[in-house]
Parts: structure tokens; sequence; C-alpha cells
């Protein structure tokens, strides 16, 4: 009888080690959560971003640009498993940030001053920035502006 009691929690040790590493992304907890970059707290829903290691560690960010900068000064995009930012057309919801569409207008002010807000569809960015104006990025490109 102690063999199988034995048994059991060693199965169960195991099923725990496996599934609290899983490598997904994970919800944010708004107003709890804070920027891996700047160590704001995660407040806006259209701007949050987030990137998970291969290894499973979620980190938050409050806004696409301390993302996007913490990636940038890394030099670790081999290494994460996702890259995630806030769709700005659909709040809360996170959208793949290589293929995300990128707008700086200084009509729509983000947490960290960059008026930077991302979309998951290169048309909602367009039919944004055909009303608020600005400048249209793709993931390199915005790398490549923010680094400056």
């Amino acid at each position: 009888m102690k063999t199988i009691n034995k048994i059991s929690i060693l199965l169960l040790t195991l099923l725990l080690v496996f599934t609290s590493c899983e490598v997904a992304p994970k919800k944010i907890n708004y107003g709890n959560d804070h920027c891996l970059l700047c160590d704001m707290t995660v407040v806006d829903k259209a701007f949050s971003a987030q990137y998970v290691t291969k290894k499973g560690k979620a980190y938050m960010f409050d806004s696409v640009e301390c993302l996007v900068r913490k990636v940038t000064a890394e030099n670790n995009e081999d290494l994460l498993a996702f890259v995630l930012v806030s769709d700005y057309k659909n709040p809360g919801s996170l959208t793949n940030a290589y293929t995300a569409t990128y707008l700086i207008s200084e009509k729509i002010k983000s947490p960290m001053g960059a008026n930077l807000s991302a979309f998951s569809s290169k048309k909602d960015a367009m039919q944004v920035h055909n009303e608020f104006g600005g400048e249209l990025f793709t993931w390199n490109e915005i790398k490549a502006k923010l680094l400056k």
C-alpha cells in the first residue's frame, strides 16, 4: 500500500511540475501586474503587452513601447515563445507583435508617452490613422524607430 501512495505522490508532483511550466500567454492581472521595464502598474487594456519565454515565464508591460524597448535592448527574441501586444481596437485582446501594425499618433496618448498603439489588422490601423493621423509601422520598423 505504501508503494501505491509513493507512486501517487510522485505522479501528482510530476503533473504539477509540467502544468506549471506551460508555455502559453498568461492573463494580465490589470491593476496588480507591474511592467518589467519601468515597474509601473499595468492598468490600461488598450496599451498593455507581454512576452513569454520558451521556458514559460510571462512578463507584462504597461505599454507597447516598454515591450519594444525591452526586446530591442536585450536582443532576446530568439528566447521568446510569444511576443504579444494589446489590440487598440479591442482593449485587453492580445495579438502577435510580429504581425501587428503600429501607429504613432500625437492624438492617441499611450502610458509612456510614445503615443504608440498596436492593431491586429492593418485595416483597423488604417482606419484609426485616417481619423487621428500619425505614422504607421511594422514590427521591425517600430523597433528601429524606438531605438533612436
